[in-house]
């Protein structure tokens, strides 16, 4: 409990374990925060061995704001209150906006990017109670370039960016810092985008101190 407590929601491999893997090295106990938890097992056993830290997977849906907003109260019950806050969820629909129903949008925009305010206002409270605190956003590069056959995901990144923004007005001026790491490109092991790489820019954005907080890395 006297370790410093690192909160990611939409848990798996790749990105979000690298970013575990990071942040317990950084000294950071771990909840993963997934709508199949027990998948996580290996995950986490494999990065306890890796770290020396304490990390627990907790069973969430990210698209309701009661479950989210009560897994990230188990987690802190658990590890403590959140420090570092990391979003990692993206739902889409492959459908062309032509195709693209309203109850397909509505559902992708409540994963992509009411969770991520769910979660922020979740952990916020006692950030500004402590004046310091970390929420990271998982983006991506469709923000900036949208492809047609992913328009929800796409129309879901931009927001999450605008979201992103206004966030780190509000809180940044509690000694919070908001910001997103912006993935140009497809996630692969070995390539440019390997998830190890993409986690350093997470940790460069949470040791950034007050008065040089940047609210992107964009990653490309």
């Amino acid at each position: 409990m006297n370790a410093p407590h690192c909160c990611i929601v939409g848990a798996g491999r790749g990105i979000s374990a690298a970013v575990a893997e990071a942040f317990g090295r950084e000294g950071y106990n771990v909840s993963l925060l997934a709508r199949r938890p027990e998948k996580l097992k290996p995950l986490v056993q494999d990065l306890q061995k890796k770290t020396g830290r304490t990390l627990c997977a907790l069973g969430c849906h990210a698209d309701n704001d009661d479950d989210l907003r009560g897994a990230i109260a188990q987690a802190e019950s658990m590890l403590g209150p959140v420090q570092v806050l990391v979003y990692n969820v993206a739902a889409s629909e492959t459908a062309k906006p032509s195709a693209l129903t309203s109850d397909q949008l509505i559902a992708d925009f409540r994963a992509n990017v009411v969770g991520a305010l769910t979660a922020a206002q979740a952990v916020a409270p006692a950030m500004r109670k402590a004046r310091r605190g970390t929420i990271l956003f998982t983006g991506g590069g469709f923000a900036y370039e949208p492809a047609h056959n992913y328009a929800s995901l796409s129309l879901g990144k931009a927001a999450l960016r605008n979201l992103t923004s206004s966030l780190a007005q509000e809180l940044g001026v509690d000694g919070i810092h908001v910001a997103t790491v912006t993935v140009y490109g497809f996630i692969q092991s070995g390539s440019h985008f390997d998830p190890k790489r993409i986690a350093e820019a997470y940790i460069e954005l949470h040791r950034q101190p007050p008065g040089r907080f940047e609210i992107e890395k964009v990653f490309k």
